[in-house]
């Protein structure tokens, strides 16, 4: 018997979210199917106020819908209470802002290790997984720093970091490069490309057209719709890659090696002379 077919990781059926009410009511989100595989690193792109930033929040179970279905992992999350959300959301999804959202008394360590406090480890179990993850980033010397002391490049890092310190399979990035210069840009999308190739799946909302380059879908909103939804070149390729290795045989042996093996084994079981 086979195995039941893995749900998308995000099944979103007709969502919308509104603000404000009579003539002032807007539908940042108006009416938006999309369904999301496991692995995708897909990039939402659109002018601003089309709805990319209210959809990631949706997405990250920061902000509900009016309306509309939501599956995770194939589970309806769209009605279930505020404290369910959360418990979800601190196992499953780690946030990356484009301001950092660091809290400017605490040290880098105790930043990183802010999200371990809902899992009820003990402070040291804290410190050291947070410690683990700032060295997986070059930022092991840095550990006891404030925010104000780290450059922009750094402190976004460190925002990576306290994204992943819980293992989350699902990155939403908010304009995770909209604050740094381009060196620093390239590092940041380097991380999250590297992320992506160990299997989480990654959603970013960005302005820039070049950093689409990274992502295997691209994705295009317009008044709270989506435009546009494209496989890239990378998915393509990546795609025919696992395809080829799915049907990549045994190299048959040649003719002549079989009749060289045959007469191997007819000497081999041919009696000795003079043996009875």
């Amino acid at each position: 018997m086979q195995d039941a077919k893995t749900p998308p990781v995000i099944e979103l059926h007709g969502i919308k979210k509104c603000f404000g009410t009579g003539d002032a009511e807007h539908y940042a989100i108006d009416g938006i199917d999309l369904t999301i595989q496991a692995g995708e690193f897909i990039a939402i792109m659109g002018p601003s106020g089309c709805g990319k930033t209210t959809l990631l929040n949706i997405l990250g179970l920061l902000d509900r819908s009016n309306d509309g279905i939501y599956k995770l992992d194939g589970r309806d999350v769209s009605s279930i209470s505020s404290w369910r959300q959360a418990i979800i959301r601190s196992r499953q999804i780690g946030f990356v802002f484009q301001s950092f959202n660091l809290i400017s008394r605490l040290s880098i360590i105790d930043n990183v290790a802010l999200p371990l406090m809902y899992k009820g480890y003990s402070k040291t179990k804290r410190l050291e997984m947070a410690s683990s993850m700032l060295k997986n980033f070059h930022l092991s010397e840095r550990e006891y720093y404030m925010p104000w002391q780290l450059s922009g490049g750094q402190t976004q890092r460190v925002a990576i970091a306290r994204a992943l310190v819980n293992s989350p399979s699902i990155i939403l990035a908010d304009e995770p490069t909209g604050n740094l210069d381009s060196r620093s840009s390239h590092v940041i999308m380097e991380e999250l490309s590297d992320l992506h190739q160990q299997g989480n799946t990654i959603i970013m909302v960005t302005h820039n057209p070049r950093l689409t380059s990274y992502a295997s879908r691209v994705i295009t909103m317009l008044d709270g719709k989506v435009d546009t939804d494209v496989l890239t070149n990378k998915s393509s390729a990546k795609s025919t890659k696992a395809k080829k290795q799915k049907n990549k045989k045994t190299p048959k042996p040649k003719a002549a090696t079989i009749r060289r093996l045959k007469k191997k084994a007819v000497k081999k079981t041919a009696p000795v002379e003079g043996e009875s």
